[in-house]
This record gives C-alpha cells, sequence and structure tokens, in this order.
C-alpha cells in the first residue's frame, strides 16, 4: 500500500510541477509567437490535462472536472480578480465567457451519449441485448473459428450502435457456456476471449456514435466539412469490415483451436410484454433514424433524445436506470470539450497550430505524423482523451493548411484513437477481457500491435488515394 501511495504523489508530483513551471516561466520563452497572458494559462492547463491523463493519479474524470474549474477561475469573465487583471507591459487576451466553458456539459456530444446509454441500459433490462446475441450466433454453428466469427460480428454490429464497455460485458456472458464446453487449456479459447474486445474496440468505428473520439471528431466537423450518420458509415464500415477480416485469420493463426466441435448451450427467450415492445421498437427506430438523417431533417442529436423521453416517460427508465449511466465518461467527454472551447476561444489552437511550419510539409506527412502520435497515445492513455487533446489541435491544421482536406485529418486521427489496444488498460473492452483470467497481458500486446499497425496501413493507404 505504501508503494502504490508513493507511486501517486510522485505522479501528482511530476503531473502538476510541470504545468506549474511553464506558468510561470516568462512568455518569450515559450517557442510561440505573440503568447498572451490567458494562452499562457491555458497552456499550462492544458499541459496538466495530458499528464493528469496519462499518468491517472486521480479519475479521468477527476480531471475533467478540475480542467473545467481551472478554466473557469483562471480564464473565465468571471473567475478571480487576480486573474483578470494583466501585469503592466502585458497583454492579457480575451476572457472566455463563463457561460461557454459551462456549456461543456450541455453539449449535443453529451446528448448523444446519454442516448446511446439509454438504449444499452434498457435492452440490458429487458434482455433483448442478450438474447439478441443468442439468437444471432445459433447459425454460425459449432465450428470454434465460426463460433469466433458469429461473435466478432455481433460484438461489432452491437458496437456501431451502443457503449463498447457494455456490449463487451454482454459478450463476454455469453462467453461463459462457450469455455465451459471447451478442454482445459486450449488455445482457442484465448481467440475467443480476444476477438470480442477487438470487435468491440474496432465496431465502433463504423458510426459516429460508436465510440467517443468519432463524435468528438464530428464537434469539429462543421459547415462544408459535415459528415452525416450515413456519409460516416460508407467510410467506416468497409475498414471495419476489412480490419474483422484480419483480426479473424489473424487470432486462429496464434491461438489455433485443439477441437474441431463445440457444443454450446444457447437458449433465448424474447420478453413479449408491452415495456419490452416498447424498448424493442424504439431500439430499432432510433437506429433506423439516425442511419437517415437527411430523410426527415434531425440531426444526430436531436434524434438521441428520442429514447431518453420514451423510456424515461413509460418507466422503462426510472431512478434507478439513470443511476446506471455512466456519468464518469459524460464527465470525460465534457472536460475534453471544454479544453476545445478554451483553445478555441483563446486563439491557442491556432497558435500551436502555427509553431509548426506545417506548410513544408505534404498533407499526406501531415496525417499520417497526427495518426501515429494519435494511436501511440491511445495505447497508454483513453483515446476519448487522446482525442480530446489531439482534435483541437488537428481541426486548426486543418483550417491553416489551404491544401490539406481538413475531413480526411480528422476521421484519420479518429479512426487512429480507436486502433489503441495493446494494453489492458488501452481501453474499457481490454480490461474487461483481461479480468476474465483467460489471457495474459503479452497475449494482447500481441495481437494489438499486430492489428493497430495493419490498421494505420490501411488508414494511409486509404487517405491517400482520398487525397
Amino acid at each position: 500500500m505504501n508503494q502504490i501511495h508513493s507511486s501517486t504523489i510522485i505522479k501528482l508530483l511530476v503531473c502538476f510541477g510541470l504545468p506549474i513551471a511553464v506558468l510561470f516561466l516568462p512568455i518569450d520563452s515559450i517557442p510561440i509567437d505573440d503568447l498572451t497572458l490567458i494562452q499562457h494559462r491555458l497552456l499550462a492547463i492544458f499541459l496538466l490535462a495530458a499528464l493528469l491523463w496519462v499518468l491517472e493519479p486521480v479519475p479521468v474524470f477527476a480531471t475533467s472536472i478540475l480542467i473545467i474549474a481551472l478554466e473557469l477561475i483562471m480564464i473565465s469573465d468571471k473567475g478571480l480578480h487576480l486573474f483578470r487583471k494583466p501585469p503592466a507591459g502585458h497583454d492579457l487576451g480575451e476572457l472566455i465567457a463563463y457561460t461557454d466553458i459551462f456549456s461543456a456539459f450541455s453539449s449535443p456530444i453529451i446528448i448523444l451519449f446519454m442516448g446511446g446509454f439509454a438504449l444499452a441500459i434498457s435492452a440490458s433490462k429487458y434482455e433483448l441485448d442478450n438474447n439478441l446475441a443468442r439468437v444471432l450466433l445459433k447459425p454460425f454453428g459449432n465450428q470454434p473459428k465460426f463460433i469466433m466469427l458469429g461473435l466478432m460480428l455481433i460484438t461489432a454490429v452491437f458496437s456501431m450502435f451502443m457503449s463498447n464497455t457494455a456490449t463487451t460485458v454482454m459478450m463476454l456472458a455469453l462467453l461463459g457456456p462457450i469455455v465451459a464446453s471447451a478442454p482445459k487449456g486450449d488455445m482457442g479459447i484465448k481467440a475467443l476471449v480476444l476477438c470480442i474486445p477487438i470487435a468491440a474496440n474496432t465496431g465502433g468505428i463504423a458510426t459516429p456514435i460508436g465510440t467517443p473520439p468519432n463524435a468528438i471528431a464530428l464537434q469539429y466537423l462543421t459547415g462544408e466539412n459535415s459528415i452525416d450518420f450515413l456519409s460516416w458509415m460508407m467510410m467506416g464500415l468497409p475498414f471495419v469490415i476489412v480490419q474483422l477480416t484480419i483480426a479473424w485469420f489473424l487470432l486462429q493463426k496464434l491461438f489455433p483451436s485443439q477441437q474441431e466441435k463445440m457444443v454450446l448451450k444457447l437458449n433465448g427467450k424474447f420478453q413479449k410484454n408491452w415495456r419490452a415492445i416498447v424498448v424493442y421498437a424504439t431500439f430499432a427506430i432510433t437506429i433506423l433514424m439516425w442511419m437517415t438523417t437527411k430523410l426527415h431533417g434531425m440531426n444526430t442529436y436531436v434524434v438521441s433524445i428520442i429514447p431518453l423521453a420514451v423510456f424515461t416517460l413509460t418507466g422503462i427508465m426510472g431512478k434507478e436506470e439513470l443511476k446506471q449511466i455512466n456519468w464518469d465518461v459524460l464527465w470525460l467527454v465534457a472536460g475534453g470539450i471544454a479544453i476545445g472551447i478554451a483553445l478555441d476561444k483563446t486563439g491557442l489552437a491556432v497558435a500551436l497550430a502555427h509553431a509548426i511550419d506545417y506548410e513544408s510539409l505534404s498533407p499526406t506527412a501531415v496525417i499520417i505524423t497526427m495518426s501515429i502520435v494519435c494511436w501511440l497515445m491511445a495505447n497508454f492513455m483513453s483515446n476519448t482523451a487522446t482525442a480530446n487533446l489531439l482534435m483541437p489541435i488537428a481541426a486548426a491544421i486543418g483550417v491553416s493548411m489551404q491544401t490539406l482536406d481538413m475531413q480526411n485529418l480528422l476521421v484519420v486521427v479518429a479512426f487512429s484513437a480507436s486502433l489503441g489496444m495493446i494494453l489492458p488498460v488501452s481501453t474499457p473492452p481490454n480490461s474487461l477481457a483481461y479480468s476474465t483470467g483467460l489471457i495474459e497481458s503479452k497475449d494482447m500486446a500481441k495481437t494489438g500491435l499486430i492489428i493497430g499497425v495493419l490498421g494505420l496501413m490501411i488508414v494511409f493507404t486509404a487517405s491517400w488515394l482520398l487525397t
């Protein structure tokens, strides 16, 4: 316990020490031209967020709340008087309206996630997820490789429209009777366990609401660069299909099964009471409306409020169900949005973008560099936190470079964030799979590295062809 406590203290000292050092550095010593005091403070807050999210001495959602608090105190128009009065000879810059910072938690992105959580919670409550998964798995027969294919396809499809964490919990529960029917020490079990987080991490790439980095990218893809639900799927779905195919063959090669057939006990029965029917209908209608936004005129965010309204009005979601919403994820996303708002409003994102002469690089070189940096970071910290940190900078680069397709850049960064899955701590699905005790971290590292590198190569190739 003393070692853990000491380690946490050291991490906290590093996390807070470096930003404080930056805060007290003379502005002229920072290699960014014409930096204002507000931008200087935000740079320190940004560095603090990065260190806290990477080292995690405190929970990631606590970091987001701290970031919002620091922004309100140090760079808002209702902060401390001390921070609103510039020292003689210094340019304070423009203070941010405190309401803009608070708006991070009322962002449409937050509503998008709440709608997804509502669908996941209600589907679980009325066993739609388990029953549907069991019914869908029956056609894949009893050969281990086809059972794995079934698990991957079902996991990927669910992850396109609901939390990949919730999907992983559901699918790992489904693994129980499969694992029980396999002989002890069968390497094929590792393949079955690993295929679920891989499919959950990858499947979310196919839709804007499948994973947080996609939704964060949408925050910056507006106007002529905006992407609707179906257009994103036309880019993401082919990539997911290719990645899953590669993963399927790779897992068979790395972890071959010792048995030719598995006898599975899959019994599912759909509930037929009126509340269950409402859940089934709402689930189907919501997904259909997400996919047809151009036809009915409502965007993805507006559609997301519908399941929340239906489920709370009918009593399908009460107080207890509302408590099950992943508020920590919402706070994490809100903190990232707050950083994005501050970077934009203060002009720091543009200043950081111009600190490097990107015009001297080719558009392809910029995209590849941002993608690799994003992937490396996402392997060691939350892919949501990674996207929160990099997406504003990528958006600023996209605006500053006339020869660069901003839509292409942000989509590549979003895809790259979801490919970071080397470690058990890389993503919640990885952590859940590792917690089964059926796989080792080296198994995850080996498969995650190969799939991640191959995925990046596919993304680079597609990006180059579209440039």
